[in-house]
């Protein structure tokens, strides 16, 4: 059973990056069963991987709520999405909010199960990046990860930054809010003014 603090975030985390699957169904003109699919694929997707390689039992599983709030995300969508005339902005910085959120939920889940620090960073961006990959895999979209703006680097951010604060003796609470600052403070930088890590440049090889 999670923190009261750590369930707010998986509840923040299923709805917002379930209403960013659900967005994307408009975007493309799903039916009602579209809207649900990608709606729970991209709520619950991250975290489901989290925990099978933990060996933990599926959250989703163990609470059926997450499932009834992606189907209530999908239904809202599906009649009001309309009402938003520019849905992709809208979309990338609900994103970022999931991104802060999941980023730190998975750190501190992977480190309660006894994960070290670096395996709980990886799977914090894991958790965070996962479900809206496959939402932009099975809608025939380029996935956010693999754009040149920093995305997963957001939530390794957030991850990070949770695993040092925590190291550093700050409170979970505190070192959780600071995670999530700081994960989302470097997506909207991204989304905002373009942020990107250097690129690779190809080169001519060397003659031997």
């Amino acid at each position: 059973m999670l923190p009261p603090l750590f369930h707010a975030l998986d509840i923040i985390g299923v709805a917002v990056f379930a209403t960013t699957g659900a967005l994307v169904a408009s975007r493309k003109q799903m039916d009602l069963i579209g809207f649900a699919l990608l709606a729970t694929l991209t709520g619950i997707g991250g975290g489901t991987v989290r925990d099978i390689v933990l060996d933990r039992p599926v959250f989703w599983l163990m609470d059926q709520s997450y499932l009834v709030i992606c189907m209530v995300v999908a239904t809202i969508s599906f009649f009001a999405a309309h009402l938003i005339q520019r849905r992709y902005p809208v979309l990338l910085w609900l994103d970022a909010v999931g991104l802060g959120a999941y980023g730190v939920l998975g750190a501190h889940v992977a480190v309660q199960s006894g994960a070290g620090l670096i395996v709980a960073a990886a799977l914090g961006v894991i958790t965070a990046t996962f479900g809206g990959m496959m939402r932009d895999v099975l809608s025939q979209e380029t996935p956010l990860i693999l754009k040149q703006e920093l995305y997963a680097t957001a939530a390794l951010a957030a991850a990070a930054t949770y695993l040092g604060a925590v190291g550093l003796g700050a409170s979970t609470w505190m070192a959780a809010v600071i995670g999530v600052a700081a994960g989302f403070a470097l997506r909207a930088g991204a989304i905002q003014w373009n942020w990107s890590l250097p690129r690779y440049k190809p080169r001519e090889g060397r003659s031997y």
